[in-house]
Order: C-alpha cells, then structure tokens, then sequence
C-alpha cells in the first residue's frame, strides 16, 4: 500500500465510518450535547451521566475534522459540543470543569480531575485554531491557569491528579477503578502536555500576524518579560498592551511545555527499560510495582514528539530525539504476530492485558508512521500498515458504524464495553486518520 492509498483510506473510515455514527446516534435534541453511552450492542442510554472527557473529546474531534476538512456539518457539531461545554461542564463559581453531569447537564460529580480539565483545553484550542473564536481561546488559557494554579507540585515539580471542587485535598485521586491511588500518573501528565502543546500551537497561529516579528521572535531570551510578567499578566483591559499579554501568555506556556517535556525524560521515563512508569508518589517515587503500558508508550513518543517540534527549540529537539526512538521501541515489546498491539503488562505478577483495545492500535498507528516520518525508518511504516491491516479487518464496526472497544486474544469481539460512552470517544480513531491526513508522507 501506497502512503496516499493509505490517506485515502485513513478519510473514508474518518468520515464514513467514526464521524458519520456520531453525528447519527449520538447528539441529544432534547436536552443538549451528546447522550452519555451507546453500549457494545449499540443501544443508546439516553439517561446516562455525560462526561467531561467524552464531551471535550467530541469537541476536538469535530474541530479538528473542520479545520481539516471543511465541512460545516462538522462545524455544527463542534459548536454543539462547545457550548455545551462552557454552559454545562465549566464551574462558573470555582472554575475549572466538572467530571460528570446528569442527563439533564446538571453537575452529577463536581470533582476537578485534572485530566479532564487537560481535555477541555485540548478541545477549546482546537476549536480556536478551527474558527478563530476567541470564547473558547480565552476558556482554554483560564483552564491553562487553573491547572497551573492549583496542580501543580512547586517543591517537586510535576502535576497532581485531582481536587474537590473547592480545589481542596481529595483522599481518591483515581482516574478510573482501573487506576492505583497515587497523587501523580504518567497518564495525566501525558494529556496535559498534549493540551498544553495545542494550546501553545493556537497562540502562535493566532499572535504570529500581530505581534512584531521582532519581539517573537526573541521573547524567550527577553529578562525584561519575566522581571515584569505580572505587569504584563494583568495588562488585558489595554488595548496598548494586546501584544504584552500575547507574549506573557506565549511565554508562561513555553515555559510550562518545555518544563513537562523534562518531567517526561527525567521522571517518568525509565532510564533501565525506556519503558514509562505509570504511577508516582508526590516525590517520583514509582509506586504500584513494575507496570509496562505499551499503547502509552508508543502514544507517548509521539507526543513527547509533537511536543518539541511545537516548541521550536532545536537544541530540545535534538535531547529529546534519541528518547522518542527508545520509547517507540520499547513499545514494540507488546506488538503481535498479527500486527495488534496488547495493551499493558503487570511484570510483578506476570499479568498481561492480551485484549486489542481500539485506542491501542490507532496510536500505534501514529506512533510508527512518526518514526517512518521524521527518522526514515521502513520498518516502522510497516509496523502502522500491518496494524492498520488489522484495525480494518477486526476492529472497525463496518455494520453498526465507529470501532469495537477491543477484540479478545482468541478473536472474540468484547461487546460488554461501550461503543460510546464516558471512555469511548471519537478521538484516539479520529486523531489517527487525521494525523495520517495532514502528515507529509512520501
């Protein structure tokens, strides 16, 4: 298969196959947003709890595919999502967002989850980069400064995973059931510099025309911005100052992204396996034993990636190159004979999760086609077109629309999982055919 055969593919699944189900099952007239479940036999739950990651993850998906594509049916749908979004799931009295919301969009659980609040970004910056709308700009930079106000560990670096909504100490700090109770994870660090990385992405597209080349291009070496950064912080209500609180706001997350692309290579990568840790006490301290998550590593060297391209600063780049092959091999520890990628390993119990789950192979896909990429490596290319082979012959729902949560290791499709719901969105898919899509491939 060619790469354009493959791009041409990638957009037939994107539209017909993931977007096309969403926007046919999954919008809810009645009471705003989306419904919160389709379950794995495809029957809709309109009186399920609506989540914040399902809605954020709708809301890039949408926006993504328009700033892509082009079609305003997507537009529509990212608008919905949107302002369901900031009317529903932003706590106007305490900010950030909440977790879940009743069927009704009202708030159901008011913890703030940092993970969920990295969503929200990632979707509002996408949705800017795709309109221009400066609503969800300025709603994903007060996310931004939630996150950095109230999760981030000043004495040890790093981000915490949750809070009360008051923003207070929280006893259970887990993602899901499935997750050990620890106050830091690699997998809430990771999708926060993948919001953080967008958002990042936004401003540069959106400041570029307007603030002089000259100062944008020096702001980073500029000691005069942080000796007066609150002067520059609390310049908004100026219209002299539009290109100050630009530059402030490029600078704090340059700082911050930069800043995450270090805990990421100095804390939860481990140097012995180049496998990355999962769960963290306060100090690093790894806690719940020896765990290998192959579909977050191979996601992970990518957007640890994106990253320090977005960044622009060659001398990162090139400290961080070398990693992302470490950990892009290292995840190869979990492909198969088939070309699927297993998810995870317990190496203190000798557990492995043998099922393919959907999320698993579309960042495998990413994670080879960006070695293949940027490294010219043949044999990663193939590792993508074989695991493609596999997403389309075992994974994608060709009758009932959108993917299969997983299949078994003895080919059985798992049918108890959501086909949509609060952990089934169309993101790790659609982002899959999109980053295939937009990339130069030869």
């Amino acid at each position: 298969m060619t790469t354009a055969e493959l791009k041409q593919e990638m957009r037939q699944v994107l539209e017909d196959n993931i977007l096309r189900f969403w926007l046919d099952n999954m919008i809810d007239r009645e009471h705003g947003g989306f419904y919160g479940r389709i379950d794995g036999h495809g029957q809709v739950h309109p009186q399920a709890d609506k989540g914040a990651i399902l809605n954020a993850r709708i809301l890039w998906a949408f926006s993504a595919a328009y700033r892509v594509l082009g079609h305003h049916e997507y537009l529509e749908a990212a608008t919905r999502a949107k302002r369901f979004l900031i009317d529903h799931f932003i706590d106007p009295d305490y900010g950030g967002v909440y977790w879940s919301l009743d069927y009704k969009g009202e708030p159901k659980d008011t913890k703030k989850q940092f993970y969920a609040i990295g969503f929200a970004i990632y979707g509002l910056s996408e949705y800017a980069r795709a309109t221009g709308d400066e609503e969800a700009l300025k709603c994903a930079m007060n996310l931004f400064e939630c996150i950095e106000q109230h999760a981030f560990d000043a004495e040890n670096n790093g981000y915490i995973e949750a809070c009360t909504r008051e923003w207070g100490p929280i006893a259970d700090m887990r993602l899901s059931e499935l997750d050990a109770n620890y106050p830091k994870s690699q997998n809430t660090h990771l999708h926060i510099i993948e919001p953080y990385t967008n958002l990042y992405r936004a401003l540069c597209e959106k400041e570029k025309g307007r603030v002089k080349s000259e100062k944008f291009a020096t702001v980073f070496e500029s000691e005069e911005l942080k000796v007066k950064s609150e002067k520059f912080a609390t310049a908004a209500d100026s219209a002299m100052n539009t290109s100050a609180v630009a530059i402030f706001s490029l600078f704090t997350l340059h700082s911050s992204l930069s800043n995450l692309i270090h805990i990421f290579t100095d804390h939860i990568l481990n140097p012995e396996t180049c496998h990355l840790d999962l769960f963290f006490e306060n100090d690093w301290t790894r806690g719940a034993g020896h765990l290998e998550s192959y579909g977050h590593d191979i996601e992970c060297s990518w957007l640890l990636h994106e990253a320090a391209i977005v960044l622009d600063d060659k001398g990162e780049l090139a400290r961080v190159e070398p990693i992302v092959l470490q950990v892009a091999r290292a995840s190869e520890k979990g492909l198969n004979a088939d070309g699927s990628m297993v998810h995870e390993a317990n190496l203190d119990t000798g557990t492995v999760d043998t099922d393919r789950h959907w999320w698993v192979q579309a960042e495998a896909v990413v994670g080879f086609i960006n070695i293949y990429q940027h490294f010219g490596d043949e044999a990663a290319l193939q590792k993508a077109l074989h695991c493609w082979q596999y997403i389309k012959e075992q994974i994608i729902d060709r009758d009932g629309g959108e993917w299969l949560w997983s299949r078994h290791a003895d080919g059985t499709p798992n049918l108890d999982d959501d086909k949509a719901g609060f952990w089934k969105c169309p993101y790790h898919n659609s982002r899959m055919c999109l980053e295939i899509i937009e990339r130069e491939l030869n």
